[in-house]
């Protein structure tokens, strides 16, 4: 996998699951049926409040990155933190040490194999332009419904029994991804997964477990000094 593997998926695609249909490979092989518009429609404005009413979101996350060209898979875990409005901490247990820490104006990606840190400021006080729409509602900075179209399906045509997959479309075209599809608990609103797909057919997902919203994170979370020795790139 090359080098910078981490850091290009951190910041094109996440920073921020070969789960159902959408993949490449098996969009034709079973064409799902979308929901009416109006309840895919209720369903994004139900997931928008949801996140509105949480100033804090902690959660376990299990992420599976897919180079297609290269035909390899990196998998890698670890407890994420977002605060409103714009800070965001990725504490990665596997691979061990790194870390994706931003204090809301600028992005800090730590490597601890090679001892590197690429560091790129954030806009601040605008419409988190450089955070991915992915992500960056749970930052307070941007809503669903404006950065993409939706199509809503049942989950069971999804592989995602019990719950509903909003597959959004970026409004404005992104090189990043080319859709990204939302898998949510139909009763809380809450989003369980996230699957980043970009147009070389590269899989970025996310599986979010142990969730917890508005509770107390210490300051030290978004703050990040990597270790003596370490190279920092910035652009």
């Amino acid at each position: 996998m090359p080098r910078r593997t981490f850091v290009a998926l951190v910041l094109a695609a996440a920073l921020s699951v070969s789960f159902g249909a959408f993949a490449p490979s098996q969009a034709a092989a079973a064409e799902p049926t979308p929901l009416a518009a109006n309840v895919t429609t209720d369903l994004a404005a139900r997931v928008q409040a949801f996140y509105d009413k949480s100033q804090t979101f902690t959660a376990h996350f299990d992420q599976e990155f897919t180079v297609k060209a290269y035909n390899t898979k990196r998998s890698s875990a670890g407890t994420v933190y977002f605060q409103k409005p714009g800070k965001m901490a990725w504490v990665y247990s596997t691979p061990e040490g790194n870390r994706v820490v931003s204090n809301g104006t600028t992005v800090r990606v730590y490597e601890a194999a090679n001892k590197q840190m690429f560091e790129q400021q954030v806009s601040g006080g605008q419409s988190g332009a450089q955070y991915p729409a992915a992500l960056s509602f749970l930052l307070g900075r941007g809503k669903l419904s404006d950065a993409f179209n939706f199509e809503g399906f049942e989950g069971s045509q999804m592989k995602f029994e019990g719950g509903t997959v909003l597959v959004g479309t970026p409004k404005t075209p992104t090189p990043a991804y080319t859709k990204v599809l939302f898998y949510v608990d139909t009763q809380s609103a809450q989003i369980r997964r996230v699957l980043i797909l970009d147009a070389q057919g590269n899989r970025n997902s996310f599986v979010f477990s142990q969730v917890q919203v508005n509770t107390a994170v210490p300051g030290t979370t978004f703050v990040f000094e990597p270790p003596a020795g370490t190279t920092v790139v910035r652009p």
